[in-house]
């Protein structure tokens, strides 16, 4: 399967429905991939990538430390599908120099991608048919906020996401946020 690198650019707020939407960046160009994501998972995201310390282990740094205690290392993160509105990830191990495949949702996996500061990589199947190139000419409205570092430079070029946000219907199924 080809992958593709990306980042995370921005975690962002739904004025609208206070929906979370985590933004994936490709490394090397101007494509985009909006994932939706549960309250919870974004703000253990957010708090991973503004390397906030925590008294106690969070669930994603419970797992992790159980990870490094088996002697095993987090490769990689993946976005490898997208089935009926619904993205499907996976996490890459190495457990004694063998690969181990762990079906995650991508919320998770990326939560585990950035305490392990793995590299996250999403298929090019998947880019090529929900990812999103801005075009030059569009200029943000403000109906979506971002709850990330990014906030200032972020807003314009993303602002194709609100026309992309406005056409999904949250109704059908508001219980698979992943």
């Amino acid at each position: 399967m080809e992958m593709v690198e990306v980042t995370i650019d921005s975690i962002r707020v739904s004025l609208m429905n206070q929906q979370r939407i985590v933004i994936l960046r490709e490394v090397d160009a101007e494509r985009y991939l909006a994932i939706w994501v549960g309250v919870y998972e974004a703000e253990h995201l957010t708090i991973a990538l503004q390397d906030v310390e925590m008294s106690r282990p969070l669930t994603y740094d419970l797992f992790r430390n159980v990870i490094r205690s088996l002697n095993a290392q987090i490769l990689r993160v993946e976005v490898v599908a997208l089935r009926k509105e619904t993205f499907y990830g996976n996490i890459v191990l190495d457990v004694d120099g063998q690969e181990i495949n762990i079906d995650s949702r991508p919320s998770d996996a990326l939560n585990l991608a950035i305490r392990a500061n793995v590299p996250i990589f999403v298929s090019s199947e998947v880019m090529d048919s929900a990812g999103i190139v801005p075009e030059d000419d569009e200029v943000a409205s403000g109906e979506m906020v971002d709850s990330g570092e990014h906030a200032d430079t972020s807003e314009e070029r993303l602002s194709i996401f609100e026309d992309f946000l406005e056409q999904l219907d949250l109704d059908d199924d508001e219980e698979d946020e992943d």
